[in-house]
């Protein structure tokens, strides 16, 4: 793992205690797109389970993870692709 990786998977896990976290690093499929850096660490894609979504609109996920990592995403971290779930959802699909 990364340091970037790392990071965000710190953070994501002290401010939600999730139930599931999955995150990938997809910069390599980037490489040569605007925002790619050289030594990757750009794109991700994060899956996140947690009870703490329970009373939260999709948008409002979407703003508090934002928020969350708001250094990472205006320094080097170029996208952010999100699937953010209640415990509900999950059992779900």
């Amino acid at each position: 793992m990364t340091q970037i990786y790392q990071t965000i998977e710190q953070k994501l896990r002290d401010t939600y205690t999730p139930q599931y976290l999955h995150i990938i690093d997809e910069s390599h499929l980037h490489e040569g797109h605007g925002g790619a850096r050289p030594e990757g660490e750009t794109h991700f894609r994060v899956h996140m389970v947690a009870g703490l979504f329970d009373a939260m609109s999709r948008i409002d996920r979407q703003r508090h993870v934002l928020d969350c990592l708001a250094d990472e995403l205006l320094g080097p971290v170029h996208a952010l692709t999100l699937k953010l779930q209640s415990p509900k959802e999950a059992e779900k699909t």
